[in-house]
């Protein structure tokens, strides 16, 4: 029996909560999580009419990009959208679930999809988090040593871009006296000890401390290990905001701005003044992605394409870049095919439906 629970976990295996901004509300919005799940509605805003599709539809858990609830609530009264969302919610037993920033920027987000579409090749992070690397420090018995590596590199440790079971392994003498009391793993209580151990050094997201500290202790065998967590300045370049990529051949401004319009079906794209160079280096990031400009200008891009931009912004780049703005909306659609992929590569034969509900809020004259 498949339970809800079960889809958001790999959604979030996928795309980490502890991955958002600050400001950001993802995960579940409404819902009890351990219910049979009976299908998935995908869309990238929940509107009541996209409450109405699910209900209709027998699916009782709708997956969104955007959150419904940003703020606490002190009352439920309907006054607005998103209070009658929750409450009809509530009444028809659906769960509602966001990726928002967490799916922003996790690789093989938003903005790598994007990337993909339009055709971009060597994509990587254009701002990559900082403050978001450990390094784990640990001296195990040589004997339990591959045991202990194994074990932490299975738990997340030890990633380094593409590469994995990443460590550094130094070959040294521990010394130790055990009180009374204690049982320990070699030598006797109350005597001097001397063992060849191994300093094991390893990487990790911060927000994986508590998941690999425990599977440390679960399989160090001393009674008291000694470990060490250092932060990092060091980028982690496997998550942060936006991406660059290189087109496979240049191509003119205009015929590239009208690519982009039609390959994402935007009904306008402004941009800012013609800088007069051909495109190569494209810079992304969907949704409200303006204040990664100067990031994209410091790479080098000659172009750098979002969702959103303030009318100084056009200003600004001056002829240092080409500024194009392709819709809020229009920039995060495909989040649905995110889900659906992620979805259906490991439940293969649960109902996945797309949302039929054009939920952008602007419109084309």
């Amino acid at each position: 029996m498949l339970k809800i629970k079960d889809i958001i976990r790999e959604i979030e295996l996928y795309a980490p909560l502890p991955l958002q901004e600050s400001f950001d509300n993802a995960g579940v919005q409404v819902g009890d999580v351990n219910q049979e799940a009976t299908g998935a509605l995908l869309c990238l805003d929940v509107t009541e009419e996209v409450i109405d599709e699910a209900i209709e539809e027998n699916c009782n858990l709708i997956i969104a990009h955007h959150p419904l609830a940003f703020r606490s609530f002190k009352s439920l009264t309907g006054r607005n959208y998103i209070e009658r969302c929750m409450m009809k919610a509530c009444k028809y037993d659906l769960v509602v679930y966001a990726a928002h920033t967490n799916l922003d920027n996790a690789v093989g987000g938003v903005n790598y999809r994007l990337a993909e579409l339009i055709g971009l090749q060597n994509v990587r992070i254009l701002s990559p988090q900082k403050d978001a690397l450990l390094k784990l420090v640990t001296f195990v018995p040589e004997s339990h040593a591959d045991l202990v590596r194994t074990t932490l590199f299975n738990a997340g440790a030890g990633k380094v871009g593409n590469y994995d079971s990443s460590s550094f392994n130094l070959h040294g003498t521990g010394t130790f006296r055990a009180g009374e009391g204690c049982h320990p793993f070699c030598g006797e209580v109350g005597e001097l000890h001397t063992e060849s151990e191994v300093r094991i050094e390893t990487i990790l997201p911060a927000y994986r401390k508590g998941t690999v500290l425990r599977a440390l202790l679960s399989v160090h065998p001393y009674e008291e290990p000694a470990f060490d967590f250092y932060r990092l300045e060091n980028s982690w370049e496997q998550a942060g905001s936006g991406v660059v990529g290189e087109l496979p051949e240049e191509e003119e401004e205009l015929a590239f701005l009208q690519r982009i319009k039609d390959l994402f079906h935007v009904g306008c794209v402004k941009y800012s003044a013609l800088t007069g160079n051909p495109i190569r280096e494209v810079a992304i990031c969907g949704g409200s992605g303006a204040f990664l400009i100067n990031d994209a200008i410091a790479y080098g891009a000659d172009v750098f394409i979002t969702g959103e931009a303030k009318y100084n912004d056009f200003y600004d780049v001056e002829d240092r870049i080409l500024l194009a703005v392709i819709g809020h909306y229009e920039s995060e659609v495909c989040t649905k095919d995110i889900f659906y992929s992620i979805i259906s590569k490991k439940f293969p034969t649960f109902a996945v439906l797309f949302s039929n509900v054009n939920s952008n809020p602007v419109k084309y004259l």
